[in-house]
């Protein structure tokens, strides 16, 4: 009986031997393993410099009777930024602005110049002039997986001028202290 247990257990060991040597020859000139990687969609906007993007803009009496009031200088101070990985269901986004409140007889006008600065990626393309109002108007299109950059001197330059109305409509104004209006800008799938 001892020599059938030894027999038993001599023919384990070479069963073990033998398949640490299959899996030792196994490995080959190469090898893989995966990377899993995840990107995150992204839609931000932002308006710079944030710790002035509030702009005063007014008018002044005229001087001379028989004149209209004079708007004050285009303001071009403040910069669109922002940063867009796009889904791939929606190939590109847009920016839209609007007035929240329109203050009679004075139109408030943007311009948004073509992107400058430190960014990259399918950057969007500006609208011409256009006349804010309480309805939302596409003023940067054709934005894809893209950046900026951050703060002034990125992005796109913004131009606000306020002009009063002009003909009829100059009887729409009224003297105030101050009106405020926000401006809002919405990064959006198109």
């Amino acid at each position: 009986m001892k020599q059938s247990n030894h027999a038993l257990l001599a023919l384990s060991f070479a069963f073990v031997a033998i398949s640490a040597n299959v899996k030792a020859q196994s490995d080959t000139n190469q090898s893989t393993h995966d990377i899993t990687v995840s990107i995150p969609e992204v839609a931000l906007v932002d308006i710079e410099p944030t710790a002035s993007k509030n702009l005063t803009m007014g008018f002044t009496a005229p001087t001379e009777a028989g004149l209209p009031i004079v708007p004050a200088s285009t303001n071009n101070t403040l910069w669109l930024n922002y940063s867009s990985i796009k889904s791939v269901a929606d190939v590109t986004r847009t920016i839209s602005v609007k007035l929240g409140a329109v203050i009679q007889g004075v139109d408030i006008k943007v311009t948004a110049a073509a992107a400058t600065g430190a960014g990259g990626g399918l950057l969007g393309t500006p609208a011409s002039q256009l006349t804010l109002t309480a309805t939302p108007q596409t003023i940067i299109s054709g934005i894809g997986s893209a950046y900026t950059g951050d703060g002034a001197s990125n992005g796109h330059n913004l131009s606000y001028s306020v002009v009063s109305a002009t003909g009829v409509n100059y009887q729409d104004l009224s003297a105030t202290a101050t009106t405020t209006a926000t401006v809002t800008y919405t990064i959006s799938d198109n």
